[in-house]
């Protein structure tokens, strides 16, 4: 999968590298195998899943 010299760590998507980005349709796949997805959910190349990180509606920003 990933063929940096010292693999990156798998479910540290700060130090993974963007293989393929798919904006359109939401999700990016990343060098070690993981798809981010835009609400922030996780998919792992093991097939484990990570809830996205949602914010509570109150605490949304809106426009003025």
């Amino acid at each position: 999968m990933c063929s940096h010299q010292s693999s990156c760590p798998v479910t540290d998507t700060d130090t993974t590298h963007v293989v393929s980005a798919h904006p359109e349709q939401g999700w990016t796949l990343l060098c070690d195998g993981a798809i981010v997805f835009d609400d922030s959910g996780l998919l792992l190349p093991d097939g484990r899943i990570v809830a996205p990180h949602r914010v509570p509606a109150d605490q949304l920003a809106v426009a003025a």
